[in-house]
């Protein structure tokens, strides 16, 4: 009797993800991220984000894990809502002069900052700033480590230093500060106590004045002082013949 060939069942843990299946898990990260904008990741439950999505309460676990490798999940593609890597390399590819590359990308995300209709992205990266989960240091290397390290070569180059001197890598925070601070000040402040942050170009403008003089004091403080207190030498005393 003739054997009839036998497929080969697939080899576990290397399934092939099938192209509904990275359709949910797209649409289960979306749907997450609207949650755990709305209700924080203490109050968001998989229930209520596999009945909001559509599907069952297992795609949690099957697609994440749990629902922590779900939020871990939200929170990269929360970040990457802000802008991307590849998003920043594509504002400055075409501008060769350090100090407008540093100013597209501060007047890019001051323009986002001052967004009334910022995505969910931003309320989920803004809780987890305030209030980190185990999820951090995900974020950290994933998302944030490679925008860092773009974000100190900008700097380097507009100080004139190397992007691993420290002073470098404190200009980097010191330019991204008054973005992040325009981030969290809630939407009603502008609107009623201070109506000129909503004049997004001026804002920028003088956001850049403040941020490159800042900048421009910290490089000069690393440069070597002439020493005011060695008198300048005299010229040689020609001998009488």
């Amino acid at each position: 009797m003739a054997l009839t060939a036998r497929k080969k069942s697939p080899t576990p843990g290397r399934r092939a993800q099938r192209p509904d299946g990275d359709a949910t898990r797209l649409h289960l990260i979306e749907t997450a991220g609207k949650v755990f904008a709305e209700r924080g990741l203490a109050e968001a439950t998989s229930k209520e984000i596999c009945e909001r999505a559509g599907v069952p309460l297992a795609s949690v676990n099957y697609h994440f894990g749990s629902r922590d490798g779900l939020y871990e999940a939200v929170l990269i593609a929360a970040h990457q809502q802000l802008i991307g890597l590849e998003e920043l390399i594509g504002l400055v590819q075409d501008i060769d002069d350090p100090e407008t590359r540093l100013r597209t990308v501060l007047t890019h995300f001051v323009r986002f900052a001052t967004n009334a209709n910022a995505p969910w992205g931003f309320r989920v990266v803004l809780r987890e700033i305030m209030a980190p989960s185990a999820a951090m240091p995900a974020l950290i290397e994933k998302a944030v480590r490679p925008k860092a390290q773009f974000m100190r070569g900008l700097v380097s180059a507009v100080m004139g230093l190397p992007p691993e001197h420290p002073t470098a890598q404190r200009g980097v925070v010191f330019a991204l500060l008054p973005c992040l601070a325009i981030m969290v000040i809630p939407k009603e402040i502008p609107a009623k106590l201070l109506p000129a942050l909503k004049e997004t170009d001026a804002l920028a403008e003088e956001l850049m004045c403040y941020v490159m003089a800042g900048l421009a004091a910290m490089a000069s403080a690393q440069k070597p002082a002439a020493n005011p207190s060695r008198a300048p030498a005299r010229p040689a005393r020609r001998e009488r013949a």
